[in-house]
């Protein structure tokens, strides 16, 4: 299979055009300069702890909305034959360069354009033991229906490792006009930044720094997260609860949950026991 994909990018700039979409592709393009043997190890470690799994030998991942790609090179390094794609342009130019650095020659791992909410383009994908998708789901516009699309590319007893935004109630409300007003305001972006890492963004850094947990355990970039959140748009919410019986009612169980309790993503994993 070739990395061609069969999506249309102008839609994409169309939004980052009329002030509708962050650039996350652009944020991920500043990521390379620091990735590192070190943050891959701990991507690795990550998910491998998410998934309760010691390798990922032979099993097809599926990484739905690649970002900088460093999961999906998690994933190929652990021995899976990956499939990865996103959205945005740029993110897929952040994923192939991963594979160009650290996995080059790899045939097993396939790259390309599209969107979650393109069911032409997720008809051609088959099914996937895993299919991983972190923080990416809530910035589609259309949450549940790519939440939907994305369950539906597990196969029989395949897993699926989500994580999407906490619903804060009133202050997501909040975070939604934050990231409206820093998308659509270029001039404000540094000014909402540093009015934010007042809190909550400094306290979080503090603590890390005190506890020498500085570094993220998912081998990403505090300094991006925090780009990343601020800026993240579109941008919705959901509850566990919610989620979890969502996928339920799709025929998945629940295997491991992990909740922030705040602002930021809960984590889920969840195995397919029957189709829809």
């Amino acid at each position: 299979m070739s990395d061609a994909g069969n999506w249309n990018a102008s839609e994409h700039a169309g939004e980052i055009a009329r002030g509708e979409r962050f650039g996350f592709g652009a944020n991920w393009t500043r990521f390379l300069a620091v990735v590192s043997e070190e943050r891959i190890v701990d991507a690795q470690a990550s998910l491998l702890s998410m998934l309760g799994v010691e390798d990922l030998a032979g099993r097809h991942f599926l990484d739905v909305g690649s970002g900088s790609g460093l999961f999906s090179l998690a994933a190929a390094r652990l021995g899976a034959v990956v499939r990865s794609f996103d959205y945005d342009p740029q993110s897929v130019a952040c994923t192939r360069e991963l594979r160009r650095r650290y996995a080059p020659g790899r045939a097993d791992w396939t790259i390309s354009e599209g969107s979650v909410l393109d069911a032409a383009f997720l008809a051609g994908l088959g099914r996937f033991d895993v299919v991983y998708s972190w923080g990416v789901l809530h910035h589609t516009g259309a949450m549940w229906q790519a939440l939907q699309n994305t369950a539906s590319l597990a196969g029989d007893g395949g897993q699926l490792f989500i994580a999407l935004y906490n619903d804060q109630g009133g202050v997501s409300r909040y975070w939604l006009h934050v990231k409206r007003l820093y998308v659509k305001r270029p001039l404000l972006r540094l000014p909402i930044v540093a009015i934010h890492m007042v809190y909550p963004f400094l306290p979080s850094l503090l603590v890390r720094t005190i506890t020498g947990r500085l570094g993220d355990r998912r081998g990403m970039s505090f300094w991006r997260d925090v780009i990343d959140w601020v800026g993240g748009l579109p941008f919705e919410v959901a509850s566990p609860p919610a989620v979890t019986a969502f996928c339920e009612a799709r025929g998945f169980r629940l295997t491991r949950l992990v909740t922030t309790r705040r602002h930021g993503c809960n984590e889920f994993v969840f195995v397919r026991e029957r189709a829809e």
